[in-house]
């Protein structure tokens, strides 16, 4: 009688949980957000081939003070639309999905990075010979489709689609998953991003989140640092975006998917419903399964006359970063040992991971959520 009451109980929430992720995943048919695209891949030629069906995203954050409000601005002391005017990458990621859309990898490009400018033309229409030069100099010279062509040269990586977010996007997203929780060792007092915080576990509105993500001058580490932070700030959105408290609440599904719409920009190749189609693929992907990692560099603080401080990226170990995600193959080494053959003890696995990387469910303080 007791075995039978638990069955039933076990049962009754198993499908109530059933019923609350059907009704979930249904309500994103309320999406009524629709996407601002522009034509980035226009005009490339000789792009590299694609030989599986894995996907790469480029996600760009863009320092655009678009969107934001008088009282926003003023309380991230950004100046404002007119006197920062244009736009820059603050931010490079790149993201690549498995082609069973089980695993993902997230990694981020130094803006610094010292590369090969293709040959292009000037908003003057003027041609512009191959030069060396910062990654971030392409965003400014040619926007989106030069900065796609520049990193598509220096990894041979077919980038698939293309997202990039503004200031306001970013905080907007971030508030309508209810605010993210983020965990420092040390405390913060930054002069440039005017981030004060204490150290341990906090959580963040989308504008304080916006402080966290963009401050690089406390702690002597520059871009490295800030992209760390960074790293671990997508985790913890995975985390947040993946969790039950947000997968089986449709409201709050909803308007992630919309807020993120309404202020993203992408490649007039991808629409909501692709978006929809890969949330729908990827529900299942926990954050155990997402790695993140920074480009492997060899030198962080290259001279070079007339750019001054670059960051180099190791001549071994990057290229086969980019071989790897060509090839939709394993991040991470997982060697086993054979036994010989008289011996009754179990190989001992273990794992080598060249390319330092940590999963998404890892983070400084292990009190995050």
């Amino acid at each position: 009688m007791k075995s039978t009451r638990t069955i039933r109980i076990v049962t009754g929430i198993s499908i109530a949980i059933v019923g609350i992720s059907a009704i979930s995943w249904l309500g994103l048919g309320r999406v009524s957000g629709s996407l601002k695209r522009i034509d980035v891949f226009a005009g490339l030629k000789s792009r590299p081939d694609k030989p599986s069906s894995a996907i790469n995203y480029l996600l760009v954050g863009s320092d655009t003070r678009e969107g934001l409000t008088k009282a926003e601005l003023k309380f991230l002391r950004v100046g404002s639309v007119a006197s920062a005017a244009g736009k820059r990458s603050d931010t490079m990621l790149l993201v690549h999905i498995s082609k069973a859309r089980d695993k993902a990898v997230i990694i981020s490009i130094p803006r610094d990075s010292l590369v090969t400018v293709p040959e292009h033309q000037d908003a003057q229409g003027k041609t512009i010979p191959a030069v060396r030069s910062k990654l971030n100099a392409t965003f400014n010279w040619g926007g989106a489709p030069l900065l796609i062509r520049t990193i598509e040269n220096q990894t041979q990586l077919r980038i698939d689609h293309y997202v990039e977010i503004n200031f306001s996007g970013f905080a907007r997203m971030v508030d309508s998953l209810g605010g993210i929780q983020v965990c420092s060792k040390r405390d913060i007092n930054d002069p440039k991003s005017h981030l004060v915080m204490s150290a341990g576990v906090h959580t963040l509105n989308g504008l304080e989140s916006l402080k966290y993500v963009r401050t690089r001058d406390f702690d002597g580490m520059g871009d490295l640092g800030r992209m760390q932070r960074q790293q671990q700030f997508m985790s913890s959105v995975l985390r947040k975006a993946t969790s039950t408290g947000v997968l089986l609440n449709p409201i709050r599904l909803v308007n992630f998917f919309n807020a993120a719409m309404a202020t993203v920009q992408t490649d007039s190749g991808l629409n909501s419903n692709d978006l929809i189609a890969l949330a729908k693929q990827m529900k299942n992907l926990s954050a155990s399964k997402v790695r993140t990692l920074t480009v492997p560099l060899s030198d962080t603080n290259y001279a070079v006359p007339g750019l001054g401080s670059t960051v180099l990226w190791d001549p071994v170990l990057a290229p086969e970063l980019w071989n790897r995600l060509i090839n939709d193959a394993e991040i991470v080494d997982v060697v086993t040992p054979s036994p010989s053959p008289s011996s009754s003890v179990k190989p001992k696995i273990t794992t080598i991971d060249k390319f330092k990387t940590r999963t998404a469910d890892e983070n400084p303080c292990g009190a995050l959520k």
